[in-house]
Parts: structure tokens; sequence; C-alpha cells
């Protein structure tokens, strides 16, 4: 038993020296490297993006207010909220009683003055006869032109007075300007609308065919931002669901909101058939600002910032080697490496141990 244990412990004294050393100069065991992985550099596209929030909103010209040109009592509605209407399609009427008088008093006047003007015409005419065989005075004839000449002028007023009658019994008619979907309604039926100061809204139609995203980008991004470029965005009611678009204004005027300066930036984008986008819906805007095709990567761990430039870490044997590297485009994830680096080297990812002494 005597000789057993002391073997036992010749041993661990023999094993000592080697597990010292083992700590003492390199990061080769897993232990001094607990924390960091390895990755072997490997090509890829990146997409270089930026990000912001955002919300759907009509183009311009695509919710309109309908509203009346005349006044009077709404006698029925033919809207509902919802409703999907074509251009033209009839949304209301006034009672168009005391319109449809006035049209047709204008229409007698203009009966009557067509009248006047053409026995005007034919007097005309006989005085010029008469006065060709001298049997009338100058004067005459005078007044006769001139009588035929007012009766012409009162007839073009009849037919003016005519028209603005008919305009005005068209105006107890809405109809819709574009065609889309009631968004809301503002009258009811049995309500009096009065368009002396301004026209009254009925209901408001939105296109929901043309509608955009008006994504808020950070005062620090939008340098890197100009028409032309993709985008792609998400709403919280399709969560799964990615919709693409194209970068086609930035407002010049920031908008400040608690103390943060953002720039408007209008992502324009074809419906989507298999789902309805509405305004006001909240959006997450990811903005292609560069993409690099086929690049050497490293994950972003990979990459430190050394005294005089980006560095990397790489195993070599028992050390750690220190390397300086180039870098260009980045995403969320990776690190495009321009220069110090092979396809299929190996870097280390991750904290490195207190107490390591990488190479130089």
């Amino acid at each position: 038993m005597k000789k057993l244990t002391w073997g036992i412990a010749a041993a661990g004294l023999a094993m000592l020296p080697l597990a010292w050393l083992g700590r003492g100069s390199a990061p080769a065991g897993a232990e001094d490297l607990s924390g960091m992985e390895r990755y072997r550099v490997a090509r890829r596209d990146l997409r270089t993006t930026v990000k912001a929030s955002g919300v759907i909103k009509p183009m311009i010209g695509a919710e309109v207010r309908v509203g009346s040109r005349a006044s009077g009592v709404v006698e029925r509605l033919h809207a509902r909220i919802g409703d999907r209407v074509e251009k033209g399609q009839l949304l209301a009427k006034l009672e168009d009683r005391e319109l449809i008088a006035r049209r047709d008093q204008a229409v007698a006047a203009l009966d009557a003055s067509r009248a006047q003007l053409e026995f005007a015409r034919s007097d005309l005419g006989r005085k010029r006869e008469l006065f060709a065989s001298r049997l009338i005075a100058p004067g005459d004839l005078d007044v006769a032109e001139r009588t035929f000449a007012v009766a012409r002028q009162r007839c073009t007023e009849a037919a003016a007075n005519l028209a603005y009658a008919s305009t005005q019994l068209g105006y107890a008619r809405i109809r819709a300007p574009i065609s889309g979907v009631v968004g809301s309604i503002s009258t009811q039926e049995g309500e009096t609308v009065s368009a002396s100061l301004a026209a009254p809204t009925f209901v408001t139609l939105l296109d929901l065919d043309r509608l955009e995203v008006r994504a808020y980008v950070d005062e620090t991004d939008i340098g890197r931002i100009s028409i032309g470029q993709n985008a792609t965005f998400t709403v919280d009611t399709y969560r799964d669901e990615a919709f693409g678009g194209v970068v086609t204004a930035i407002y010049p005027q920031a908008e400040i909101r608690d103390n943060v300066v953002d720039y408007v930036t209008v992502v324009a984008f074809d419906p989507p058939p298999a789902h309805v986008l509405r305004p006001e819906m909240t959006t997450t805007v990811t903005i292609t600002v560069e993409r690099r095709e086929g690049v050497l990567v490293v994950p972003r761990g990979a990459v430190r910032r050394g005294t005089t430039g980006s560095i990397v870490y790489r195993p070599r044997g028992n050390e750690i080697e220190e390397r300086a590297v180039v870098t260009g485009a980045h995403d969320d994830s990776y690190w495009e490496i321009v220069d110090g680096l092979d396809e299929g080297d190996t870097v280390l990812v991750g904290r490195v141990s207190a107490g390591l002494e990488p190479s130089r």
C-alpha cells in the first residue's frame, strides 16, 4: 500500500511542471479560450443597411375629401364606410326642387330670348330691303340693327344663365372624383349643408392602391440615403412578411421630435396582392445602402480596435497572433475584410481571456 501511494504522488509531481507550463505560455487548452470561437474566413454577400421607423401614408391625391358646392338638405347617401366606389359613382344627393325650378326658369328665358332674336332678325331683313328701295330713312334701319344686336346679346345671356342653372343642379349630385374606399362619412341624411363659405365634406375617399411609406431616418444616417435605393419594410399585423419598395424622395426639411432630428424618406411600393395595407400603419424600414457580393467577411465580434487600426486574433499553435486588417463595409453581423486575411484563415471570435498575451 505505501508503494502505491508514493507512486501516485510521484506521478502527480511529474505532471505539475507541465500543467504550470501550459498555463503560462499559451491558450492551448479550452480553459484559456473559454468564451471564444473559431471562425474560418469565407466569402459571402454583404448588405449594408440603414434601419428606421416609419408610417404608411396616402400619396398626394390618394386621399380626397369629397364635398358639395351647392347648399341644401341631404336627401340620400349612397355610400357606407368601407364601401368600394368607382370614379363617377353617385355618393350623395341633395334636395333639388328649387334648383330644378331655377333651371326650368332659365330654359323659359332662353326660349323667349330666342323668339325675340328671330323677330329682330326678320325685322332687320325687311328694313334692309326697304332701305335699298329708298322707302325708309337711314335712321329706321339703324334702329332695326340696334334692336337685333340687343336681342342677340340677351339670347347669349339667357344661354349662359341656363348653363349656370344646369351646373348648380348637377352639384346636387355628389359623385366620386377617384376610385377608392370610403374612409369616413361626415354628413347624414336630413342635414342641411351650406356651401357659402367652404364646401362641406360628405365623405373621405382613400385609394389603397396608392400608398407610400414615410420613414424617419436619423440625421446620422441620412447622408447615406439616396433616391433609387431598394428598401424593405414590415408592419405589425403581418410580422412574417417583408414588403419591397424603392426610395423616391427625401424631404429637405427636418422633423424634430423630443430633440431627435429625423428626415422623412419616402419609400414607394406596389400594393401587395395577398395583403391589405392601410394608412397610419407603423412600419420598420430597412434601406439597402450598399451591396457587396462575394467578399471576405468575418463576424463583427472578431474585429477589435488596435493601437494603429483594426485587428483580429488568430490561433497560432499554442499562442494567439494579433493580425492587422483593413475593413470595408459591414452589416449587423459581419465586417468585410479588404486586406490582412485570406480565404480559409481562422480567427477568434469573442472575449480574450484575462492574462493572455497575444504575440505580435
